[in-house]
């Protein structure tokens, strides 16, 4: 997360002082086009725009712990700890946004992550212990559209069909949501077609790397011995095969669900759901650098997070890990 930080630090604050870019002109979006010199260097000087970067790094670091205060000309604003930046633009802590928009990022990723599995992981064993059937190909054909189709497409085209045409005006249009804690019905109400079009994606993906995993497994002999020892069809197939294909499609389940609770950039752009990813999206439109920076790190926490749940459950799911 430090490295991340700093790579990302550098990106915003040392790169447009090796482009060419001087303190005044980086503060320029702070203060306005019809601002006067000694305003620039004024607002730059008050923003550490003229401290060494490696300074202003360890400003923005400590303030994560300790909190910082922030002059941005019309007062003196406190940003208790912990600060992940204070948006100029909008006169706002970060941090307060950040939280405000995670219940509906991790709604969003949470409720499609559990249809993408259970759609996903049954279609691709049904595939694989049905090679070459009908349901077999039309499957693997639905599922590399799903893998080929971007996001901003099949969202759009769902809500001209489901919420905005005739006759199938059956879920919410876009923009919808309602805080689970208000009405849990209508919560889902609202999330019903970006879960399905966010699942739609994954889905797929996960089809094809189960039957890939399946059909590798199947073949082994532990399932031959399985077998022989008289174990029932279901039994081999749930317990000693899907097991063991179970491997890589934990690892990218919880690289993909780490990725979208720090933001579900497209899909939230899409249905126009106020969180973190288009948080992200309107805080790149404006140029506001503090914002980015706390999505960044948020979704670097989840990222992290999430590899250190994958390895801990890679025990848990193949017993020949625990041996080695």
């Amino acid at each position: 997360m430090v490295v991340v930080s700093m790579i990302t630090f550098a990106i915003f604050f040392l790169v447009p002082r090796l482009a060419g870019q001087t303190p005044e002109l980086m503060a320029a979006r702070y203060v306005g086009p019809r601002a006067r010199s000694d305003q620039y260097h004024e607002v730059a000087e008050r923003l550490g725009f003229f401290d060494p970067i490696h300074v202003q790094y360890w400003h923005w670091l400590k303030a994560i712990f300790v909190g910082m205060e922030f002059n941005y000309g019309n007062g003196v604003e406190h940003c208790p700890a912990p600060c992940f930046g204070y948006s100029y633009l909008r006169s706002t802590p970060v941090w307060p946004d950040l939280l405000e928009r995670v219940p509906v990022t991790a709604s969003l990723a949470i409720g499609a992550a559990v249809i993408w599995v259970l759609f996903g992981v049954s279609t691709g064993v049904i595939s694989a212990l049905r090679r070459g059937s009908i349901f077999d190909r039309v499957s693997m054909g639905t599922a590399l559209a799903g893998v080929s189709l971007p996001i901003f497409f099949t969202g759009l085209m769902t809500l001209v069909i489901f919420s905005y045409g005739h006759p199938f005006r059956i879920t919410a249009p876009g923009s919808s949501y309602t805080p689970f804690t208000e009405n849990p019905a209508e919560w889902a109400y609202d999330l019903i077609l970006p879960w399905i079009t966010l699942a739609f994606l994954f889905a797929a993906a996960y089809a094809r790397l189960t039957r890939a995993g399946m059909l590798e497994t199947m073949h082994e002999d532990f399932i031959r011995t399985a077998r022989a020892k008289g174990l029932a069809e279901r039994a081999v197939v749930l317990k000693h095969g899907l097991r063991a294909a179970l491997t890589p499609i934990v690892t990218i389940f919880g690289l993909d669900l780490g990725l979208l609770l720090g933001g579900a950039v497209l899909t939230e752009s899409t249905f126009s759901l106020p969180g973190l990813g288009k948080y992200a999206v309107d805080a790149v439109m404006r140029q506001d650098f503090p914002q980015v920076m706390g999505v960044t790190m948020f979704a670097t926490f989840f990222i992290v997070v999430a590899n250190l749940v994958v390895d801990i459950l890679y025990a848990v799911v193949d017993p020949r890990v625990r041996v080695g």
